[in-house]
């Protein structure tokens, strides 16, 4: 899998989302000590607020950016979105007013919702062959899951030096780091596909979902899977602080057991699923959940 590391290109690009997820890692714990510190006990009802706007966000320009990706020069995208994401980090630290973190979490998760695609739709023009493209996938999928894990302890490390707002720096400096690496190398040129209106590019994937019945069994899942998730994000700094009287290091390392616990069943699922069946596996972990 590690072999495509050998392209100059995507080398470049993957260290970019690497170094970039990273930086959103440190935020999720910033914001959420962001949040108890604007709020308090109240501090759930914010990040669900937050969480709810970052999933507006997502549902709103994700699909129009996919639409609009090949019709628009991918790096110099990229690049925008970045600068843009990094501006933001830069702000949250000064925030005094909990509708000023709602409207730069708009802002932050609407750029992301752009770039998440744009990079998506670029791996297939750097490594054509479907087998290279395929490791991409699995590569850019454990870069994700050993974010969860790696950016809490890293910021639990930090919390003992430095105070939460020191947090979103390391954020601003991920994003321009990312920024560096997408404008040291120089794209293929896209292979343009079927030309399609931009309403039917950008509700043709949904359209398709909804139409493939063992698709929406997996939107199922996905909703547990989602609304475990958000419990953890959205309560954890509430339980950590508030019910149990620690510290914002603490906080930290509670989400780095959470993004432990998600490493731990990767790894188990392959011999697990060697004896038992796909789908009684998937409806047991939601059920679990």
């Amino acid at each position: 899998m590690l072999g495509i590391l050998k392209n100059r290109i995507y080398r470049h690009l993957f260290a970019a989302q690497v170094i970039a997820l990273l930086g959103t890692g440190l935020m999720t714990v910033a914001l959420g000590l962001l949040a108890y510190d604007l709020a308090g006990a109240d501090a759930g009802a914010v990040l669900g607020t937050a969480l709810a706007i970052k999933m507006i966000a997502y549902v709103g320009v994700a699909p129009v950016a996919q639409a609009l990706a090949d019709r628009m020069p991918r790096r110099s995208l990229m690049v925008a979105l970045d600068l843009i994401r990094a501006a933001v980090a830069l702000c949250l630290p000064f925030v005094t007013e909990i509708w000023q973190v709602y409207l730069l979490i708009f802002v932050l998760q609407a750029a992301s919702a752009g770039f998440t695609p744009t990079f998506q739709a670029t791996i297939p023009d750097i490594l054509p062959e479907e087998e290279d493209y395929t490791k991409a996938l699995s590569l850019s999928r454990l870069a994700y899951d050993l974010e969860s894990l790696i950016s809490p302890m890293l910021a639990a490390a930090l919390l003992t030096a430095i105070s939460f707002h020191s947090l979103f720096a390391g954020t601003v400096v991920g994003f321009l780091a990312s920024v560096a690496l997408v404008v040291s190398v120089t794209l293929p040129i896209s292979t343009p596909g079927p030309r399609r209106r931009i309403w039917d590019r950008t509700t043709r994937g949904l359209r398709l979902y909804l139409a493939t019945p063992r698709l929406r069994g997996l939107l199922a899942i996905n909703l547990a899977v989602a609304a475990a998730g958000a419990m953890v994000i959205v309560n954890t700094v509430v339980i950590v602080k508030a019910g149990f009287g620690l510290g914002e290091a603490e906080v930290a390392w509670a989400l780095a057991a959470f993004g432990g616990g998600s490493m731990l069943a990767a790894f188990a699922l392959p011999a697990l699923l060697d004896r038992i069946a796909d789908r009684p596996v998937m409806v047991a972990g939601a059920g679990v959940l």
